[in-house]
């Protein structure tokens, strides 16, 4: 296995990253792709990553056919906990007589069975970002040899519907196999102590640069709903990843005057039930939240039943839709998680909540957040 050899400090410690199943995907089409077209194979193949850094990788299980080539690449989670480490990502690519560039999946990868996820229903379960990265081999390979027609790419994970059962991927409705991941193709390595360290190492920049209002989010799908369609600096923000109970501890030792905290359903509605680590081996509880709220506001046993057997809030928030019982739901759900911030924080910091989808877009937000967020429209305006 070639390792990347590229660190993050994380706390005081430096811990190596590795590359996703998305990276590995797309070393093994290039590869696959270049003898196909050139009748060579590449003694390496380098990968430009969406976060910037360049990995090398290495091929092994090269064969080939009238009209085909396949290889593999050796995953590597780097210092990560990672089931996927040291398993064998294949690409088989074919010629197409069509100008057509096409990515699936075949043996271990997962088909999608249910609405809701980042591909639609029978897709393989390739996301969005590894789709781009393998296509983008595909067409420069194409380009680069200028050849005619197309290609197909199938990438196949042998050890996948094992490797499936020690994941999430059954009760999301991924059947067959793994899901080839990464939206930024690199694997950063956070042991829980660390990442908590990183976290404050975070706000204290913050607060040390005068910053009195914070915007709290737990990753990437938060932070880009605030950029993107909020339309708030990210100036004032910070993560929280899965502590959010760890973020707002050392957020009111630090002595901050309020806290936006913007996130997504799936992640918040766990808040509702008091949780305040929201990482899926220590909680969940969110249909129990969805199912409560729903019979709070005069759901039937029919609705409730439905919303016990979602597998994803997307999918309970179209049920509640149905019902005519979001608005009231979401309400009760957003409030819910306001007592247990202001109960965590104390009276003397401002505190409020918005939560969303990404395909509703706001679902809730407790009576408070719209002050907060005309706080922070207000310091973009002005700075």
């Amino acid at each position: 296995m070639a390792k990347l050899e590229h660190y993050i400090t994380v706390g005081q410690t430096q811990l190596r990253c590795g590359y996703t199943t998305g990276t590995c995907a797309t070393a093994a089409t290039r590869g696959a792709a270049e003898y196909l077209l050139t009748g060579q194979w590449p003694a390496q193949v380098l990968v430009d990553t969406p976060a910037g850094v360049t990995v090398a990788l290495e091929l092994v299980s090269c064969t080939h056919g009238e009209g085909w080539a396949s290889c593999a690449v050796e995953k590597d989670g780097g210092d990560d906990p990672d089931v996927t480490h040291g398993t064998l990502v294949f690409a088989r690519v074919e010629r197409l007589e069509q100008v057509a560039i096409e990515v699936d999946g075949g043996i271990g990868v997962g088909r999608v069975t249910r609405g809701g996820l980042d591909q639609p229903i029978g897709q393989a379960a390739i996301n969005s970002v590894p789709r781009q990265m393998i296509a983008r081999e595909l067409q420069s390979v194409l380009t680069q040899t200028q050849s005619q027609g197309g290609l197909r790419s199938v990438i196949s994970i042998p050890d996948g519907a094992r490797l499936a059962s020690k994941t999430f991927n059954p009760r999301l409705g991924i059947e067959g196999g793994i899901s080839v991941l990464g939206t930024s193709g690199i694997v950063r390595p956070m042991s829980e102590a660390a990442l908590i360290a990183s976290l404050k190492v975070e706000q204290n920049i913050l607060k040390a640069t005068g910053v009195e209002d914070m915007i709290l989010s737990p990753g990437n799908y938060g932070e880009t709903f605030t950029r993107e369609v909020l339309g708030l600096s990210m100036d004032n923000s910070a993560t929280c990843s899965n502590y959010l109970g760890d973020a707002l501890d050392h957020a009111v030792t630090l002595g901050f005057r309020s806290i936006l905290l913007v996130g997504h359903l799936g992640k918040l509605c766990k808040v509702a039930a008091g949780s305040f680590n929201t990482h899926s081996k220590v909680s969940d509880g969110r249909r129990e939240v969805l199912v409560t709220h729903a019979a709070l506001c005069g759901g039937d046993r029919t609705l409730l039943a439905a919303l016990f057997q979602s597998i994803t809030t997307d999918e309970a928030v179209a049920l509640l839709k149905e019902a005519h019982l979001l608005e009231p739901v979401m309400a009760q759900i957003a409030q819910e998680i306001h007592t247990h911030l202001k109960r965590r924080v104390g009276q003397e910091m401002e505190i409020e909540t918005l939560f969303f989808s990404n395909q509703y877009g706001i679902l809730g937000k407790s009576h408070g957040a719209d002050t907060l967020l005309h706080r922070h429209e207000k310091k973009e305006i002005t700075t």
